[in-house]
């Protein structure tokens, strides 16, 4: 089972860093604005993780994990201009979970397949605490924004618009 690999190699990645982080088991959820009411805190601390497609040229085409606070939304117009690319678009699901080694719901705000970039919002990194699926639904995990762009060493770029609300 992938997600159990992609949870241990998270651990693991933790743990040989030495990086304070707390678990915190919940009924399954992916959705965003569910899961953070489980985990009792606001969306705003919560890092929503999306694969998407950026086509550089007609031959190039980048995979972005892109990660923004939790009550945002990807910009897809900021994603294409940091890229100067002519497209941007969320990935399909199968390239997504073949890339992020999860399920949509679980995907972790780092990447551990050399083809996935991650580009996080200074939003992200600037939280005290930052809450994901630990590449489970019922597992999430908790670590300071400033431990995970240590660990995961994000491009940080303006990437999250407003609230899709």
């Amino acid at each position: 089972m992938p997600e159990h690999d992609t949870y241990e190699r998270l651990i693991t990645l933790l743990e040989s860093a030495s990086v304070n982080y707390r678990l915190i088991d919940h009924e399954p959820e992916g959705n965003t604005e569910a899961v953070c009411a489980l985990r009792g805190h606001p969306e705003s601390e919560a890092a929503k993780c999306i694969v998407l497609r950026v086509k550089v040229d007609r031959k190039t085409t980048r995979n972005v994990l892109a990660v923004v606070p939790g009550d945002r939304r990807v910009d897809l117009d900021a994603v294409k201009a940091l890229y100067s690319a002519r497209y941007a678009g969320f990935s399909d699901a199968a390239t997504a979970e073949r890339l992020a080694r999860s399920v949509p719901g679980t995907v972790l705000p780092f990447s551990f397949d050399a083809d996935l970039e991650v580009v996080a919002d200074p939003d992200v990194v600037a939280q005290p605490r930052l809450y994901f699926n630990a590449a489970r639904l019922d597992r999430s995990l908790v670590v300071s924004g400033a431990d995970y762009a240590r660990l995961a060493g994000p491009r940080v770029e303006r990437i999250a618009g407003p609230s899709g609300g």
